[in-house]
This record gives C-alpha cells, structure tokens and sequence, in this order.
C-alpha cells in the first residue's frame, strides 16, 4: 500500500488509529489526538491536491466540468430536512374539562330561576299565635290552612303548616334556600316554641334560558310525540317530559325553554344538554 502513494498523498491519507497513540485514562483530549483532529478538520481550499493529479491547463478540466451537475437546491433540501425532521406524531394536548352546561349547547347554561325546599320543626305549632307574633305574616284559615311568611334577604316566601312542616319558595340557590328556612326557624323559636332545623330537603328546581332561534314545535311534536304535549288552543308551549334525568321542559316557539321538575342544578344541566340538539334540529329556517 506505501508504494501505491507518493509522500504528498500519505499527507492527505486520514491518520490511523495507531496514529493517535495509546489513551490516557486521565486525560480525555490528549494533545496528539487534538494535533491529528485539526488535521482531519481542514476546509477543502487547505488541502494539498498531489501534483500527479493536478491537470495542467484549463482544457483538461472541461470534460470533467460538462459531466458533472450541480446538485439542485430542493433536492439538498429536501434531503436535509428528511434526515433531520423528527417522525410524524401527534401532539399531545391535555383535555380540556368541558364545564357543566357547556357541551355540545354553543356555551348556553341555564339560571337558575326558583328553588323550593321543605324543613320540619319537629313540633306543633300554634298558626294564630304566630300570625299576630311575626312580621310579614298572614294567616286565613278559610283560604289557605297556613301562615305565609316572608323575609327580605334572601328575598323568599314560607308556608307555616301547623304540623310544624316549612315550605320554602323564591330561592335562586341552594345556600340561599337553606339560609332562608334558618332564618324561619329562627321567627317561630324567638315565639316561645321549641323548633328544630331538621330534615332540610330540595324538592324542586326551576331553570331558563333562551337558544336565541325559534323552533318548529309542530315537526317536535310530530317526531317526539310519545314524550311531547302540544295543544296551542289550551298552552302556548310544548310539554317536553323526558325520561332520564326525570325532568319536564317548556319549549315555546321564541326560543324559550323553562325547565322544572329537577332535584339537583346537575338534572337541569343535563337535560338542557339532552335537549338542545334536538331543538337544533327543528330550528325555523
């Protein structure tokens, strides 16, 4: 092999392992390694070319220049960027956790429009007793066998049954209606009765809101006539009774929707979430 290259071509030639020496443990970079890796590093324009292949004149050079392309800029590129881009995967995203209400009904939530909640006393109470004791209160045996009570804050209004049961109405939240039987309980204990705050109950919750089109409630009484009622000479709205969550909805033809019947905000969510596509499907054109 030595007499294949002249002294100019070993000059060239890439050193050998045995060039480089044995490896100090202690020493990563080793002078001789940095000294023969320099060599290795030089740009084409410092690199000798041996003389027996240097061409003369500058017609030697054309058959070689004619029989060589450039090679295109896209091609490169593209070769570039097949080697360095990374393989095709999907991102990973969290997924986001839709609030209650949010899904699928173009970010419409029902409010909360009424609660009504029941309380017993756990006593026998006096009714005219606290009619003429009480403020805001009134009492006639022959209209109705209950005292009315009402408070300003929360703004709310009780039946006093004198079995000692309370029920209590006009509340716009669950903390509001458990506040306001409180505050009840509070009135008949100041008149010298021997009330308890017992088994506090949600017996009913209201809700509405608006879709913001108008609905063909002929064709929804048509498709979905087994849950629907739908008689415009009696009621302007359709009765929607769904069957899970058990709640009834008041469909009318501007849009509004009333729902009532639930025990939990969650029934009212959920059922406006039920309902709402198909109202979308019967939406005035």
């Amino acid at each position: 092999m030595d007499e294949l290259f002249s002294n100019d071509d070993k000059s060239t030639m890439p050193p050998s392992a045995d060039t480089f020496g044995p490896l100090s443990s202690t020493d990563p970079f080793p002078h001789s390694v940095l000294s023969n890796t320099s060599a290795m590093l030089q740009t084409p324009s410092q690199i000798q070319t041996p003389a027996s292949h240097q061409p003369s004149t500058h017609e030697e050079l054309k058959p070689h220049l004619s029989t060589v392309q450039p090679p295109s800029v896209s091609g490169v590129a593209s070769t570039h960027l097949s080697q360095m881009a990374p393989p095709s995967v999907m991102p990973i995203t969290p997924r986001s956790i839709p609030s209650v209400g949010s899904v699928g009904t173009d970010s419409i939530t029902p409010i909360l429009q009424n609660i009504v909640a029941t309380v017993n006393l756990c006593c026998k109470l006096d009714l005219r007793k606290i009619a003429q004791g009480a403020r805001n209160a009134e009492y006639n045996p022959k209209r109705f066998a209950a005292v009315i009570m009402r408070i300003r804050e929360p703004r709310t209004t009780a039946l006093v049954f004198s079995s000692g049961k309370l029920v209590i109405t006009g509340a716009r939240s669950e903390d509001g209606a458990k506040l306001a039987a409180r505050k009840y309980a509070r009135v008949i204990q100041k008149l010298s009765f021997p009330a308890k705050f017992a088994e506090f109950k949600i017996q009913n919750m209201v809700g509405s809101c608006d879709v913001k089109f108008p609905i063909r409630l002929e064709g929804l009484m048509l498709m979905h006539g087994q849950f629907c009622s739908y008689e415009p000479e009696l009621f302007p709205g359709l009765i929607y009774r769904m069957v899970k969550p058990r709640i009834v909805l008041l469909i009318f033809v501007s849009g509004k929707v009333v729902i009532t019947g639930a025990k939990t905000r969650e029934e009212i969510y959920q059922g406006f979430n039920n309902i709402y596509p198909i109202l979308k499907s019967f939406k005035k054109k």
